[in-house]
């Protein structure tokens, strides 16, 4: 009788679902089987090896993953295909038109040359994590040609580096827009996960900034009294409200009597509508804040004032109800409110800063008077109290200095009880 020969290896009966191996006649080995695809289906998918071993493994681990729920991915494309179709189809419906904008040039200038080329469904976190190690060290003034395209080289093209590098906040915004694309392609079940959360680029220190002192405070609401725009100032300084909410208030939106503005949006200049009233910055931001009494009675003077420019200007006027407006009543271009802020600081003789500076100021002021954190975040409208506490670290840790500083001081001068015996009077009260 004879007995019959083992199957060769590449013809092994293997159990049913678990697909088929076989060398093909180039020598390389091919494993196929049926996975699950997106919208509940099966697909069948092919995977190759240079040995028998590492085609099976391939396929095991696609058909384990079928078998987790895990849909194979979908993406045939590349990364600048899909970035393309993310800006133009997801993303241009989620985001502001300004932070749409600043999406599609840092797609365009960073991400598209950097991982354009790359299969969607093949990049991994060392791709990533290796373009950002390169953008870290790399001259973008060499890499985009900045100085090649002025009229007269001055540096990278006359041939010498002048070493432009991005900076760690730059890299960081990079890097989050690469997560928010590949998350929305997680979502659509296009690949398996976002390989860009797994890279790590660091937290980048805040921006610095130096807000008003308590003395350069009082200089700067004292010479912008005889500003026409005064009430606007002493509103940003007292109660830390942002540029563009300032500029969007309407005189409905204030309640004088009882002293509260209630802020529902913000001005901002937008390359299609141009000055365009939006809603605010997130939902926190829209609020109702106190108003200190100067700046009520600033309010009340200021709209007397601007009836005496309606009745100026007559037909000329545009008849918006703009509580800070142009002397025709329009709306003022943001860019034009800094320019004229750069000007009052200079009268005032004080240190150029941002006009976003009076909102830290105010932050500052605030908590070096021991006002409460989460007082301050509902005033400043933060989405949460780690913005604000993170903001102004630094400011809670000089008040942490100064609280040891006088718990020390109260140690050192109460070794004991005093000559008579009897415990002291009163007690310091510490914030």
């Amino acid at each position: 009788m004879t007995t019959p020969r083992d199957p060769s290896p590449s013809r092994r009966v293997r159990a049913n679902g678990d697909g088929t191996v076989y060398q093909r006649k180039d020598g390389r080995w091919e494993a196929a089987g049926y996975v699950l695809a997106p919208g509940n289906t099966r697909k069948r998918v092919r995977v190759y090896g240079t040995t028998r071993t590492e085609a099976l493994t391939k396929l095991t681990e696609s058909i384990a993953a079928s078998n987790r729920g895990v849909p194979v991915p979908s993406a045939q494309g590349s990364v600048s295909v899909y970035l393309t179709y993310w800006l133009e189809a997801v993303a241009v419906h989620q985001l502001r038109e300004n932070t749409h904008t600043r999406y599609t040039a840092c797609v365009n200038q960073y991400l598209v040359p950097g991982l354009g080329k790359k299969k969607l469904a093949k990049l991994t976190a060392k791709d990533v994590r290796t373009w950002l190690n390169q953008l870290r060290t790399t001259c973008q003034c060499c890499a985009r040609g900045i100085d090649a395209r002025r009229d007269q080289a001055r540096c990278c093209a006359a041939g010498t580096c002048c070493s432009k590098r991005l900076s760690p906040l730059t890299l960081a915004y990079i890097h989050s827009v690469l997560k928010s694309a590949l998350e929305h392609a997680v979502r659509e079940e296009e690949i398996t996960r976002n390989v860009a959360r797994n890279v790590r680029t660091g937290t980048p220190r805040p921006r610095r900034f130096e807000p008003l002192t308590v003395d350069e405070a009082r200089q700067f609401l004292t010479a912008g009294r005889s500003d026409r725009l005064h009430a606007l100032y002493e509103l940003a300084l007292r109660t830390g409200l942002r540029k563009g909410e300032l500029l969007g208030l309407q005189w409905e939106d204030l309640d004088l009597s009882v002293g509260t503005a209630s802020i529902r949006r913000t001005l901002q200049r937008t390359q299609t509508g141009g000055l365009t009233a939006l809603p605010t910055k997130t939902r926190a931001s829209e609020r109702r804040v106190a108003l200190p009494s100067e700046c009520i009675h600033s309010l009340k003077e200021h709209r007397e004032a601007q009836e005496a420019e309606r009745e100026a200007a007559a037909e000329g006027w545009k008849g918006r109800s703009l509580v800070f407006a142009t002397p025709t009543g329009g709306p003022i271009d943001p860019a034009n409110l800094n320019r004229h802020f750069r000007a009052l600081l200079d009268r005032a003789r004080l240190r150029r800063i941002r006009f976003h500076d009076l909102r830290h100021s105010t932050a500052t002021l605030l908590l070096e008077q021991g006002v409460e954190l989460i007082v301050i975040k509902e005033l400043l409208g933060h989405a949460h109290i780690g913005v604000t506490a993170s903001v102004y670290a630094h400011v809670r840790l000089r008040l942490q200095r100064d609280a040891i500083d006088l718990l020390g001081r109260t140690l050192h001068n109460s070794t004991g009880p005093d000559a008579s015996g009897d415990p002291p009077s009163c007690a310091l009260a510490v914030r």
